[in-house]
C-alpha cells in the first residue's frame, strides 16, 4: 500500500549517525535538507538525540569502535523505530568490505531491527528521500497497529 505525502499522521524525526563512512553519504543526506529538495516542508527533520527520533539514519560500515555506540543508539530510540541504512558501505561494507577493522554490516550488529536500505556510493538525495518515505510508511503501519490494539482494549473495557 503506497501512502501519499498528505496522508501521514505526524512529522518524521531522524537521528543521523556516521558509523565510519567517507562522508559521501552524509553530504547527500544534508543535500536533501537544502532548498532544492527541502524535505523539512513535509515534516522531515534531523534531531540531535536518538531519544526524540523515529528513524536512525546510519551511514558507513560499522567499525569495531562503533559497535557499542550503534547498539546504544538503537536502544535509546523509542519504539516503533526504523533503521535507514544509507549507502553501500552500511549495507555490505562497500569498498571497505575486506577491512580488518569492520564489525560487519548494520543488520548483523542489530539483528532484530526493521531496516530500509538505500544503495549507492553515495546515493543521490532523491534515493535517500525515497528511503525516508518507505521508512515513514513502515512506521505508520507499525504505529497504526498499536493504536488499533489500544482502541480495541478501551472498547472492551467500556463494554464490561
Amino acid at each position: 500500500m503506497s501512502l501519499g505525502m498528505n496522508s501521514f499522521k505526524r512529522a518524521l524525526w531522524i537521528y543521523h549517525m556516521n558509523t565510519g563512512s567517507c562522508n559521501g553519504c552524509d553530504i547527500e543526506i544534508i543535500a536533501a535538507l537544502t532548498p532544492r529538495y527541502d524535505v523539512e516542508r513535509f515534516g522531515i527533520k534531523l534531531v540531535g538525540t536518538p531519544r526524540h527520533a523515529d528513524v536512525i539514519a546510519l551511514t558507513g560500515p560499522v567499525t569495531a569502535d562503533m559497535v557499542d555506540k550503534v547498539k546504544r543508539i538503537y536502544e535509546q530510540t523509542p519504539d516503533p523505530k526504523v533503521v535507514l541504512v544509507v549507502g553501500s558501505c552500511g549495507i555490505s561494507g562497500g569498498v571497505f568490505h575486506e577491512s580488518y577493522h569492520l564489525a560487519g554490516p548494520v543488520d548483523k550488529i542489530i539483528p532484530d531491527g526493521t531496516f530500509v536500505y538505500v544503495p549507492g556510493c553515495p546515493p543521490r538525495p532523491e534515493a535517500i528521500i525515497q528511503g525516508v518515505i518507505k521508512a515513514w510508511e513502515l512506521l505508520e503501519e507499525m504505529d497504526g497497529g498499536k493504536k488499533n490494539e489500544r482502541t480495541a482494549r478501551k472498547v472492551e473495557r467500556k463494554e464490561d
